[in-house]
């Protein structure tokens, strides 16, 4: 819906192998998160590749993400219309440093509420699924964990900006008629977070609950302060012509 049906399917593949190797090389050489294990307890029951779960690399792809689309909304001009949210997002921002690297950070941040209730997961639905040969110091976890994920969102998000930059000049946005599609990334990303913190309280598991809470609350807040920092009417309107150069078919209000 966002970057078209073509791109979707692209990082789909490339994202997915750059996970699988990340994870992998870890299981096999502690690089780039540290050693760790997966436990054989669903092997028969889903698709394993070489000693890891296939659907686990791939979430790494939808994680990654939702982790670069908070970033594009937070670094590209917004218009309200009525009650849409318009993300002036461009070619330049979509594919800059800036949004590679705060997409990154955000993509740890999901892991930073993940991994430590997955290590929980005998506790609920999720089930036993891996495990670290030395007990990490953030809640289990090692924080060459944290450094890994950082490394291998930002290779993943390079990868998906190369992937639409090389497609650029196609027709391969099919909701450009929908304005909401630019919000489906960053719902995607706080359903995770809550879903996520609501199983941590939900297996009484308090402390890393609040834990988590005050960690995502302070990115929040300041994502929040930054998307509706006020701007005057002329910098919305060359933010305007700027987006409708580069998606001139996108469904925000033309500028009469």
């Amino acid at each position: 819906m966002h970057l078209g049906l073509k791109r979707a399917l692209l990082f789909s593949v490339v994202g997915y192998l750059i996970a699988w190797l990340s994870e992998y090389s870890s299981i096999h050489n502690g690089i780039p998160y540290g050693y760790y294990y997966y436990l054989e307890n669903t092997k028969g029951h889903e698709l394993w590749v070489l000693g890891v779960p296939f659907m686990d690399s791939l979430s790494y792809v939808f994680l990654a993400y939702a982790g670069y689309s908070v970033a594009l909304m937070i670094i590209s001009p917004l218009m309200l219309s009525g009650k849409r949210v318009c993300v002036l997002e461009t070619k330049r921002l979509r594919n800059s440093l800036s949004a590679r690297l705060l997409g990154a950070l955000f993509f740890v941040y999901l892991d930073i509420i993940i991994d430590p209730i997955a290590l929980q997961g005998h506790k609920w639905f999720l089930g036993a699924v891996y495990g670290y040969p030395e007990k990490g110091v953030y809640f289990g976890v090692p924080i060459s964990n944290f450094i890994g994920w950082y490394v291998v969102g930002f290779l993943m998000i390079y990868a998906l900006q190369k992937i639409d930059g090389s497609l650029d000049a196609r027709t391969d946005y099919v909701g450009f008629k929908y304005s909401w599609r630019y919000l489906l990334g960053p719902g995607l990303y706080f359903g995770i977070l809550i879903f996520n913190l609501s199983v941590t309280f939900f297996t009484g598991e308090y402390h890393m609950g609040w834990v988590g809470v005050f960690i995502a609350l302070l990115p929040t807040v300041l994502g929040y302060r930054i998307i509706t920092a006020p701007r005057s009417s002329e910098e919305i309107r060359k933010s305007l012509t700027s987006h409708l150069q580069d998606f001139p078919h996108s469904a925000v209000p033309k500028i009469p």
